[in-house]
């Protein structure tokens, strides 16, 4: 059984209110989503999809999603 590891850098736009892949290991990975519950099973469909038809197809991939958000806090005097 071949194995594969991949990180998967997910990011918050802010403006278009949707989580999305901003950088992958898993190359031709793009995607995106308004919850990350929804976009980490995306990725999960992509990614199988995409390494389908790879010459050294894993028969597993343990992905690491890392998810980055900012948020701004207004504290009351």
């Amino acid at each position: 059984m071949m194995r594969r590891h991949a990180v998967v850098r997910v990011a918050w736009d802010d403006e278009a209110k949707v989580w999305y892949v901003e950088d992958s290991d898993i190359q031709g990975l793009a995607t995106e989503a308004d919850t990350l519950e929804a976009l980490r099973e995306r990725i999960k469909i992509i990614t199988a999809d995409l390494l389908s038809d790879a010459p050294d197809r894993p028969d597993d991939v343990e992905l690491d999603i890392i998810a980055y958000a900012h948020d701004r806090v207004h504290v009351e005097a």
